[in-house]
């Protein structure tokens, strides 16, 4: 199981940017995949999880209405659309998947086992 993520940056307050994941020893079509981060000095948390067999999304309250999560099968990716944001949201990216988990909640709240590399965007003017 491989998690290559991409996408981060440099974005100011009140703007848009998409992270990218590409899977490969896995297919998009049974275990539960998320996004978490983890800013400096703070604990690692989850930011958005999907379960692939159903498409029942779970996301904190925090980014709610803001981040969305997606997956493309045919390319075997993952996406994090993040809108409105805020220097709350600067931190490293990481995507993540657990195939013991088939439930977007489950992930999110018991954390993955399966872990890609992180992308760190920032949040400045």
């Amino acid at each position: 199981v491989q998690l290559q993520a991409s996408g981060g940056g440099l974005v100011q307050p009140g703007g848009s940017l998409l992270l990218s994941c590409a899977a490969s020893g896995f297919t998009l079509d049974r275990p539960a995949v998320g996004w978490f981060r983890q800013a400096t000095g703070k604990e690692r948390e989850a930011v958005s999880c999907l379960s692939t067999w159903n498409d029942i999304t779970h996301y904190p309250d925090f980014v709610k209405g803001r981040f969305t999560i997606s997956r493309d099968k045919t390319k075997n990716t993952i996406y994090l659309q993040m809108t409105n944001l805020t220097p709350d949201d600067t931190a490293v990216y990481y995507c993540a998947t657990d195939l013991g988990h088939s439930s977007s909640y489950a992930l999110c709240t018991n954390g993955p086992s399966n872990w890609g590399q992180g992308t760190l965007v920032t949040v400045s003017s």
